[in-house]
């Protein structure tokens, strides 16, 4: 095969990658949450790699996504999931509001995520020191928006306040949990699909001192 040949052989074989391929086959849960994890590790060990940022990549990317997991995280801009498990363009779904708390719109933004996109893992995203927490705990603000964040963390910090520990902390990985098992239970898609093992829902917290994510059972 003549050189030019060859090179244009090898073009066309990469832009047919799974980044645009109609063909393209979702990873196992279990590989993306190691993918995440060896990720997260990258970054508190000041080894990250920044994957998956190139022009070319970016270019192949308007035919179409096919992000590994779906990330439901606090609007905190301290904890930006792209750079907490070093990925990059077309990796992630990041569906991020302050409290990761669950409403009507990030239950329609995850099911597109899991029935149109394929994601095979959804993984909820607290951390330690969330502002939205330590507002429920201080009693919210009445007469604002943010106060709809307080009621959706409420029950979340009422089921703290009877554990032994730090009250902050274990308010912030029960609103986790509680979100875990809203979307584990929304019907119609994520409860079947999630029954069904054709996805994970998973929570971790983030711990900003160390950068760790703490991946939770």
């Amino acid at each position: 095969m003549k050189p030019a040949i060859f090179a244009l052989a090898l073009a066309l074989a990469a832009w047919s990658s799974p980044a645009t391929s109609d063909q393209h086959l979702a990873p196992s849960p279990s590989s993306v949450l190691k993918t995440l994890h060896a990720g997260n590790q990258r970054y508190v060990h000041h080894k990250i790699v920044h994957p998956h940022q190139s022009r070319l990549l970016r270019q192949r990317l308007v035919a179409g996504q096919h992000p590994v997991a779906a990330i439901l995280s606090c609007a905190d801009s301290r904890v930006p999931p792209e750079l907490v498990f070093d990925q990059g363009l077309g990796d992630l779904f990041t569906v991020r509001v302050a409290g990761n708390v669950v409403d009507d719109a990030i239950l329609g933004s995850l099911e597109y995520a899991v029935e149109h996109l394929h994601v095979p893992v959804i993984l909820v995203l607290g951390h330690i020191g969330c502002g939205a927490v330590q507002a429920t705990i201080a009693g919210g603000e009445p007469n604002t928006h943010i106060d709809s964040l307080v009621k959706a963390i409420r029950p979340a910090v009422e089921q703290a306040s009877h554990e032994a520990g730090v009250l902050m902390d274990n308010a912030v990985r029960d609103n986790v949990q509680l979100a875990v098992k809203q979307l584990q239970d929304a019907n119609p898609i994520l409860a079947m699909m999630s029954a069904q093992g054709k996805i994970q829902i998973k929570g971790a917290v983030y711990h900003m001192d160390t950068g760790v994510v703490e991946f939770l059972k």
